[in-house]
């Protein structure tokens, strides 16, 4: 099965992954500043997420990633990755390094990583929401917790309308299946790295960027003290401003 996704623009390929509470669409405004910026884009919809179907088997969204690239015939890409989509990302590079010239990973997650209590305790809130058939009460639980104080209407809004249709896409599947989630070193990554956390977000989040830090050779970590956990949302022109400023040092046009 090929991922549904979208390419458009020329010049070094950006692979744009979605949160776990999001799809493709959350790129909507970064997407035309960084074709006019002169990179070619590709954004896609994991599994169960946008228009790609839920998974009717066991799959890894990593391999699925690798292929839709096979697939374009792009041999190489910088992948940037909000939250889930950062976990993907970094798989990737893991596995497939000379795949992926550099990573841009804001509010990541990080794979092998234990989750704090209140991350536990927020799964299972949304657990026992979905559970009761209260799927307004799921989804706007997750609008509270993952966007920050300068998210307007139209942001949570927009939000609102992604995670609702994932949640009601996974819901009409058959059977469930969590993507497969491969044994690979974080710390083996080797492609430049910027890793941005958000002040208002949860604190698993905010350490993981830190941690990618001091645990890949070639990152820095920036924390905006603006910022919850969809940054790319929230102030939409400052986070296309810092991915372009990075992307130029490391990705240069021409």
């Amino acid at each position: 099965m090929t991922l549904s996704h979208d390419v458009a623009g020329d010049g070094p390929v950006l692979v744009l992954l979605h949160s776990g509470v999001c799809d493709r669409r959350m790129w909507d405004t970064q997407w035309p500043a960084l074709i006019d910026a002169g990179y070619r884009l590709v954004r896609c919809d994991l599994r169960g997420f946008g228009e790609t179907p839920a998974p009717d088997r066991p799959h890894s969204d990593a391999e699925d990633v690798l292929a839709l690239l096979n697939t374009l015939g792009i041999a190489q890409a910088t992948l940037v990755g909000s939250s889930y989509g950062g976990h993907v990302a970094l798989e990737m590079a893991a596995q497939w390094p000379d795949r992926v010239n550099a990573l841009a990973l804001l509010c990541s997650a990080l794979p092998g990583h234990e989750p704090s209590a209140e991350l536990i305790a927020l799964g299972e809130r949304e657990e026992a929401l979905i559970e009761a058939g209260d799927i307004a009460g799921a989804t706007e639980l997750m609008v509270d917790t993952w966007l920050g104080p300068d998210a307007d209407e139209t942001v949570r809004e927009a939000v609102r309308q992604m995670q609702r249709h994932a949640f009601e896409l996974q819901m009409s599947a058959a059977e469930e299946f969590e993507p497969i989630e491969a044994e690979c070193d974080p710390a083996a990554v080797q492609a430049p790295c910027l890793a941005v956390s958000g002040a208002h977000d949860l604190a698993d989040f905010r350490q993981i960027a830190a941690r990618l830090a001091d645990m890949l050779p070639n990152a820095e970590h920036v924390e905006l003290s603006w910022a919850g956990h969809l940054p790319s949302m929230e102030r939409p022109s400052a986070v296309t401003d810092l991915l372009i400023g990075f992307l130029r040092e490391r990705v240069p046009v021409g």
